[in-house]
């Protein structure tokens, strides 16, 4: 189908309707969405499995020392 036959979204009735009239009806309908979906918000990295995990501690000569750095 073409833009041009496709039906209108909106279609005004009444005669009489003033600009502002329609500008408001069609912010109405605007804020009730019918849009697509909003976007899942992004996973908190906090949550994620793999913090849940522990790594293995050092062992060894040095252990304690290493097992204070960063890895």
């Amino acid at each position: 189908m073409s833009d041009q036959d496709q039906k209108p979204l909106l279609r005004v009735v009444n005669p009489d309707a003033t600009p502002e009239e329609v500008a408001a009806v069609v912010a109405v309908l605007s804020a009730l969405g019918g849009g697509a979906p909003a976007p899942a918000p992004p996973r908190s990295q906090w949550a994620s499995p793999h913090r849940q995990v522990r790594r293995t501690l050092p062992h060894g000569a040095g252990a304690w020392r290493a097992s204070g750095l960063p890895h």
